[in-house]
């Protein structure tokens, strides 16, 4: 208590010194001044909550715009995550518990195998693609990691939340707009920024299976998580993304048919699942009768012919990652294929890699209690589904699966500590010293003595 408070002391004289040095800026560094203020205000934060960037991060996590030229080419939401990335890497909570520790070097794994292809083919895209990969993965799961392990999660995921949300809400106002005109195409956002309708799907997948799954450590009611779902799953249909329908609806099977050890959820909900994968199927199938070889079926088919030629060049370790930017090839499209753009960029070395990288993630977060599990699990799988039918690298939709799993696998950490913690001092923790809302019911002696993790097999039952 004395070292805590010795440094509560040092920090606010360090603080109110820069605070003064601020001041005297102001009148002619305005610029330099809002910066440095900026900087306190972080590092204040990060004092009171090491957690505090990444979970102020959240909601910047689904924002698409883009920045910079097509050699870069980023979106805020990758800024956002680096910014981020950084104090998780260095104030989060340590250590990383073992399913945390394989997720990252299945992620180490990839890099390096995709840096094989950076080094054959040396040029700007391939280069800030194999960090920007690198982020959108490891560094995703590290920022859920500090949100998750700090014990922040309903914070962090409301927050999360909220901007999804506001797209489903402006996705299905546009679609009755236009339906109202007799349109009845998929949307596409203009404000507040540009949105593709994959993205649109793709990004409220996310939410709404995080909605349905409604884990007892988020503590949401089902009063905002029931309305939040079917919001959500309409702006996936209103998007008319299929492969985020496709994905939505494995989802919610899993979920619904895994073990819930805290609920039980009516398999009424799988029937939901059956029109989104008929309405998917006869899309396509209307598509490839049609005679129209430009609608989206026939083109698929097409670059998946062209994505083929474009590996034969370079089998082994690929053309380049983003080879459809650099003027690599006479082609200029990203294959909407996981497995073929991985194909084309990495070779065989780097597709191996992926689905290592993959398979093996989904092995780790199979084992790992289903309170905390199954969400990511399912989360992760639904992402892998989409990327066999559309683009699959595509920041956004890759970094908010994998900060999900983040999230997911800090708060069973979380958890873990709270329960050692209390067979440690033979008591339940103050109610100020727990987060957990489950925790916080259990001090107030209402709650089911159940552990918050799974017993230990080894020990006797009494």
């Amino acid at each position: 208590m004395i070292r805590r408070s010795a440094a509560w002391a040092a920090g606010s004289v360090a603080v109110a010194a820069v605070l003064v040095g601020v001041g005297f800026l102001v009148p002619g560094y305005s610029a330099i001044a809002v910066a440095v203020a900026a900087l306190v205000l972080v590092v204040g934060m990060t004092i009171y909550e090491p957690a505090a960037l990444p979970i102020l991060a959240m909601p910047a996590m689904v924002v698409v715009e883009r920045v910079g030229g097509d050699a870069v080419n980023l979106s805020l939401s990758d800024f956002a995550l680096f910014g981020a990335f950084w104090f998780a890497l260095f104030f989060a909570q340590r250590p990383l518990s073992r399913p945390m520790r394989s997720l990252l070097w299945l992620s180490a794994l990839y890099q390096v195998a995709t840096l094989f292809t950076v080094i054959a083919n040396p040029y700007t895209a391939n280069t800030v693609e194999w960090f920007h990969a690198w982020l959108s993965v490891g560094g995703a799961l590290l920022v859920g990691w500090a949100v998750g392990r700090a014990g922040r999660a309903r914070l962090g995921l409301t927050l999360f939340m909220i901007p999804c949300l506001v797209i489903a809400a402006l996705t299905c106002v546009t679609a009755l707009q236009q339906l109202a005109a007799g349109n009845t195409g998929p949307v596409y956002l203009e404000i507040p920024f540009a949105m593709h309708k994959n993205f649109i799907g793709c990004v409220l997948g996310s939410a709404a299976l995080l909605a349905y799954a409604r884990p007892w450590w988020v503590g949401w009611p089902k009063m905002f998580t029931f309305p939040a779902f079917w919001l959500c799953g309409l702006g996936v249909l209103a998007s008319q993304s299929r492969q985020a329908l496709i994905g939505l609806a494995i989802g919610v099977v899993l979920i619904t048919l895994r073990s819930d050890p805290d609920r039980k959820r009516s398999k009424l909900i799988l029937l939901a699942a059956i029109p989104a994968v008929y309405f998917v199927w006869t899309a396509v199938q209307e598509q490839l009768a049609s005679k129209d070889q430009f609608n989206s079926a026939y083109q698929r088919l097409t670059w998946y012919e062209q994505a083929i030629d474009v590996w034969e060049r370079s089998p082994w370790v690929g053309v380049g990652l983003r080879w459809w930017v650099a003027n690599r090839t006479e082609y200029t499209f990203q294959p909407p294929n996981a497995e073929l753009e991985v194909l084309t960029s990495a070779g065989i070395v780097g597709v191996v890699a992926f689905l290592v990288l993959f398979f093996g993630s989904l092995v780790v977060l199979w084992r790992m209690n289903p309170r905390f599990g199954t969400l990511a699990f399912s989360v992760l799988l639904m992402r892998f589904i989409q990327g066999q039918f559309d683009l699959f690298w595509v920041s956004v939709q890759v970094s908010v699966p994998f900060l999900i799993v983040g999230v997911c696998v800090g708060a069973d950490a979380y958890a873990e500590s709270r329960r050692a913690a209390r067979v440690e001092t033979g008591a339940a923790l103050p109610v100020d010293d727990l987060r957990s809302v489950e925790e916080m019911i259990d001090a107030a002696g209402t709650a089911r003595s159940m552990a918050l993790s799974t017993p230990d097999p080894k020990e006797p039952s009494s």
